[in-house]
C-alpha cells in the first residue's frame, strides 16, 4: 500500500492501490505470480518495493515445438521514500544474475519512460545500454480534456556476455 497507493512511476498508474483490502488482494495474486519478486529489507523485513520479469511477449509460440525464450523484459517499482539508498540497484544485480548466470538468459530488457531520470539512471548503472527512444509510444493518463498524453519511451538492453564482462 506504502508505494502503490501513489504510484509515481505514470507506467503504474493502472496499478493504484484505494485500500488495505486492495493491497491484501495484490499481495495474494503477486505471490502466486512467479513474475514478481518483493524485495525486503534484510533487518527488518519491511516490503519497499518489487522487481517484475516478463517472458518477450515476441517469442513464437508454437505448440509443436515449444521454446522457452531467452529473452526477458524487467522492470521495479519501489517506494520512494527508500529511494537514493541502492536498494533498487542491489535487488536488480541480484535478479540479473540470476537471469544470465542461473537461468541462461542471453538477453534482458527494460522500458523507461523518458522523464524518469531514477529509473534510466538505474538501467545505466546495471550497464544496460540505450536502445532506443520510442516518441509519443504509450499512455497512461489523459488530459483535462480527455485525451490521451502520450508518452516518450526508452528502451534500454543489456546482453550476457556484455554483463559478464566477455
Amino acid at each position: 500500500m506504502a508505494y502503490l497507493r501513489e504510484p509515481v512511476a505514470s507506467c503504474f498508474f493502472s496499478l493504484k492501490l484505494a485500500n488495505l483490502a486492495a493491497a491484501e488482494h495484490e499481495v495474494l495474486k503477486r505471490a502466486a505470480d512467479e513474475e514478481y519478486l518483493a524485495v525486503c529489507l534484510q533487518d527488518s523485513g519491511q516490503l519497499i518495493g518489487d522487481l517484475f520479469v516478463h517472458p518477450d511477449a515476441d517469442w513464437p509460440d508454437d505448440p509443436e515445438t515449444p521454446q522457452r525464450s531467452d529473452t526477458v523484459s524487467v522492470g521495479w517499482n519501489f517506494n520512494p521514500l527508500f529511494g537514493g539508498k541502492g536498494y533498487a540497484f542491489e535487488a536488480a544485480l541480484a535478479l540479473f544474475d540470476e537471469l544470465f548466470n542461473h537461468q541462461g538468459k542471453r538477453r534482458i530488457y527494460a522500458y523507461v519512460e523518458d522523464h524518469n531520470a531514477s529509473s534510466r539512471r538505474l538501467c545505466e548503472k546495471l550497464g544496460m545500454r540505450m536502445e532506443g527512444l520510442f516518441l509519443e509510444y504509450v499512455t497512461f493518463q489523459n488530459d483535462s480534456a480527455g485525451h490521451p498524453i502520450y508518452e516518450n519511451t526508452m528502451q534500454y538492453a543489456i546482453l550476457r556476455h556484455e554483463w559478464n564482462g566477455s
